[in-house]
């Protein structure tokens, strides 16, 4: 099944930090690199190394050949990628000596989307597929009502969340994925243990995802609700390892691989991410997924269903 994108394309600005900068404080990066990112970016590149066909839409700027290229090397169709004369989204991204990132984002030609613009791609992408949405562009609402009415399944991962995903018509998604902060702020709970419940009630034709960092992740798949742990491997760099999660997961549950064994991918996948430096440059190949997997070089988790 084919992935249209919706998706951010950012230019990341990387600075490794000893700490994250504090207000009113001035100090000297340890290093600095220039890579490719946004949400967007990282998971259609994600999905497509898991194996995925992937359409990425998107608005770019004068700047962003870069972005493309990154798309096209990793076997991402960019044809529907509209240019413009505007700066390109961009990011000022700190990680810190723990491998956890710190992030301020910049739309530019994220923001730009128009109706015409995703009427048009949605025309060209046809009646069969799945929708994939981030929250780092505009018309996010309209782009769900629209692929809605023709018939496609939406997944939406609510990052970065803010008061316009509550405006959004999240009861037409087939898949909702949030983080843990995301999901307490979409359902209104405190606890993390609530979150899935909550949800499962306000949106019971939504499918939901529901990742926990360090605590593995939970699933419930509209039957039952799936849960797994995570291995215990060295932290580099944090960065797009959520997005990995989101491209490798995908592609379990689109080719057949059930939920439990699309977890373990997702997992494994996003657990090599993080031993590696960079955004989108980071993400596994599946052929070193499959082998990690089937060696049990991490490990092995276990899936528990009730």
């Amino acid at each position: 099944m084919k992935i249209l994108n919706f998706g951010s394309l950012n230019i990341d600005n990387v600075y490794k930090v000893d700490k994250f900068l504090l207000p009113g404080e001035t100090k000297s990066s340890h290093a600095f690199s220039k890579n490719c990112g946004g949400k967007g970016l990282n998971q259609s590149i994600a999905a497509a190394k898991a194996g995925n066909e992937v359409v990425h839409a998107a608005m770019l700027g004068n700047d962003g050949q870069i972005l493309v290229d990154a798309l096209k090397d990793n076997g991402v169709d960019t044809s529907m990628i509209k240019l413009v004369n505007a700066s390109s989204g961009h990011a000022i991204i700190q990680v810190d000596e723990n491998g956890q990132n710190c992030i301020l984002l910049y739309g530019g030609t994220n923001q730009m989307l128009t109706e015409e613009y995703i009427d048009s791609v949605l025309d060209s992408f046809g009646n069969e597929g799945l929708v994939l949405l981030q929250n780092e562009t505009n018309l996010v609402g309209y782009i769900m009502d629209k692929a809605y009415e023709k018939g496609l399944q939406i997944a939406l991962n609510a990052a970065p969340m803010n008061e316009k995903v509550l405006s959004y018509p999240l009861e037409k998604l087939t898949w909702l994925v949030v983080n843990e902060v995301e999901g307490k702020q979409i359902a209104g709970c405190e606890k993390d243990e609530d979150i899935l419940d909550v949800l499962k009630k306000r949106y019971p034709k939504c499918k939901i995802l529901l990742t926990l960092g360090s605590n593995g992740a939970c699933c419930f798949d509209g039957e039952k609700t799936y849960s797994i742990g995570c291995y215990k491997v060295d932290v580099v760099d944090t960065t797009a390892a959520g997005d990995t999660f989101m491209g490798y997961f995908l592609y379990g549950v689109l080719n057949g691989e059930g939920i439990a064994e699309s977890l373990r991918l997702a997992t494994t996948a996003s657990a090599i991410c993080i031993g590696k430096n960079g955004a989108a440059n980071s993400v596994p190949f599946k052929a070193d997924v499959d082998r990690i997997i089937k060696d049990k070089i991490f490990g092995e988790l276990t899936v528990t269903v009730k």
